[in-house]
């Protein structure tokens, strides 16, 4: 059987092709894909596989961008939270909990299985049912992957207090005065936070629980005042200062 993995992290993704081989040495890894742009560029002109484990936060977006340019049943390797893991006991093909063990793929395989010989368009209609859940509700995360060298980073999104684009680099600001340059853009980034942070203008996004306030300027514009130290003023256009202020007072989600 051909099997594509889709996983950022190198150490698990090694581990997840060394354990699919213990179990089937049949098995055939066709590619190790650790990002959005690399998935888009691999299957715009690579056969399908029999089958995908992937991960569904990758550095640079949701693996779901990859996905849906291939009808290929996925099983997914998770570690996000209740709400997500019974999204995938409903519609899923299956899924595999992080840290994964043997047994643990091995029954997602053993899934597979099952399903292929009972009924393969029963497949695609659950990947579909599956893809529509996360396309309308993305699962919450509690960390960005900071990609540095041969290591990964995780930042805490509450520890994160504004993201700025400067000069062409993107630079993250923690509440305790680390920077961080995440390889992603803001529009990126604006899509994988929701509604915890704010895109002020191009060059900020601006977590809710990093403001002190906010102050009209003459122009109708508004600026932005926030924890940290940050010499640069933050605005906010007219246009968009009524979208603000109802964000601003909203419950977090």
């Amino acid at each position: 059987m051909k099997i594509v993995i889709i996983e950022d992290e190198r150490i698990t993704a090694k581990d997840l092709e060394q354990t699919l081989k213990e179990i089937d040495p049949d098995i055939e890894i066709m590619a190790v894909i650790r990002s959005v742009k690399e998935g888009l560029a691999y299957f715009s002109h690579q056969p399908s596989p029999a089958l995908i484990f992937s991960d569904i936060r990758l550095g640079d977006g949701l693996s779901f961008e990859i996905l849906k340019l291939v009808k290929v049943p996925v099983i997914f390797c998770t570690a996000y939270d209740e709400y997500a893991l019974y999204a995938f006991q409903v519609n899923g093909i299956g899924y595999v909990l992080k840290p994964f063990t043997e047994e643990s793929v091995a029954a997602a395989l053993t899934k597979y299985n099952e399903l292929t010989r009972a009924n393969e368009t029963e497949i695609g209609r659950q990947y579909e049912k599956m893809k529509d859940i996360f396309d309308t509700v993305k699962p919450k995360i509690s960390s960005l992957l900071i990609h540095y060298k041969d290591t990964v980073i995780p930042i805490r999104i509450s520890d994160i207090a504004l993201f700025c684009l400067k000069n062409e680099v993107l630079t993250l600001y923690t509440f305790d005065h680390k920077r961080y340059y995440p390889n992603m853009s803001l529009d990126e980034l604006e899509e994988l936070l929701g509604d915890l942070f704010f895109r002020a203008n191009r060059q900020y996004l601006v977590a809710r629980s990093a403001i002190v306030h906010a102050s009209s300027l003459l122009s109708r514009k508004m600026s932005i005042h926030v924890s940290i130290r940050h010499d640069d003023i933050i605005t906010i256009s007219r246009e968009k200062s009524p979208q603000f202020l109802k964000w601003l007072q909203a419950s977090p989600v």
